[in-house]
């Protein structure tokens, strides 16, 4: 029986069922940092729920919850518990800092692949997401095998979630990844320019498998090293090795999230120690196939490394 990892948080709603947009997770992030406090660097929650919030924000009142929400998602901003409010995110200053953010519009292939590890890979607050990209094995589905797939999963948990918070979750998660240009929100949406996913009718989805050249090498590597942080974080063990298997067949793993062909995996892994710095070596013999940490290095700076790489910094 499959079941969701105990540290996925069950999260359906909030986006207001818009797909992410070009320009929110900056609008977020710029309100953020300018109503911050100056000692605490929180800002109150009610920046996204003042008065004056539509107005600050340009957009519609639904609209204002969804760009929080996404912000909340990508790690552009997280919640404060003491002081009670929100604060910068590591990704958000990353992306967005008025002096050293490396795409502030959002215009690098490599942020939206970015966004998507983060919704698919990390899951903070996107559980279809999570599912959609690691748990539904047909290359073929409808939205419908989506949402049976996503009841059977959450029926494992005590947390119970109506039928319909379900469709709208899933609804907004694929139209998050496919164009379709008779609607805005297609037209917005800042994933479908992945090409993760297929409308083949208007029913049927289907997942780009490929070597996705757009995603650089840089940043699958940040993913691997991610992922394997997360695995060690869920075990609570430490691991010197991991295998080619796991990268490609593990639930939130790189292989599922970034649908990547085996060759495409073991291409770039061939070449890992070279992308990493000689952080990581390959080993490909007597049928062993795995990646071996060689340096004893701060594995959060080797990965912000790794992200500067993959804007060619």
């Amino acid at each position: 029986m499959i079941q969701l990892p105990s540290d996925i948080k069950l999260i359906f709603s909030g986006h207001e069922t818009f797909a992410l947009r070009q320009l929110w997770l900056k609008k977020a992030y710029s309100q953020v940092e300018m109503h911050q406090d100056t000692f605490e660097l929180v800002c109150p929650k009610s920046v996204f729920s003042s008065s004056d919030a539509v107005e600050r924000f340009g957009v519609g009142k639904n609209m204002v919850a969804s760009i929080k929400h996404w912000a909340l998602a990508t790690d552009v901003i997280r919640e404060s518990s003491e002081p009670n409010g929100f604060m910068l995110g590591e990704i958000g200053k990353f992306l967005f800092d008025n002096d050293k953010g490396i795409d502030r519009f959002l215009e690098n292939e490599s942020s939206f692949w970015l966004i998507h590890w983060y919704l698919a890979g990390k899951s903070i607050r996107s559980t279809s997401w999570y599912i959609l990209f690691n748990y539904l094995n047909s290359s073929n589905f409808s939205q419908d095998d989506v949402l049976k797939l996503t009841i059977e999963l959450v029926l494992e948990t005590e947390n119970a979630r109506s039928k319909k918070t379900l469709e709208n979750d899933i609804d907004t998660c694929l139209k998050s990844y496919v164009s379709d240009n008779e609607t805005e929100d297609g037209i917005e949406s800042l994933l479908s320019k992945l090409g993760l996913i297929k409308k083949i009718n208007k029913s049927l989805y289907q997942f780009n498998y490929a070597y996705h050249e757009s995603l650089s090498d840089s940043l699958f590597c940040f993913a691997i090293l991610d992922f394997w942080e997360s695995l060690e974080k869920r075990y609570e063990s430490s691991q010197s090795t991991l295998s080619f298997k796991n990268i490609t067949y593990d639930y939130g793993s790189p292989g599922r999230v970034f649908k990547l062909t085996e060759y495409s995996i073991n291409e770039r892994l061939s070449r890992i120690e070279e992308i990493s710095d000689g952080y990581l070596g390959w080993t490909d013999s007597s049928g062993l196939k795995q990646i071996t940490k060689l340096k004893n290095e701060d594995i959060c700076e080797v990965k912000m490394n790794l992200l500067r790489s993959a804007y060619g910094c």
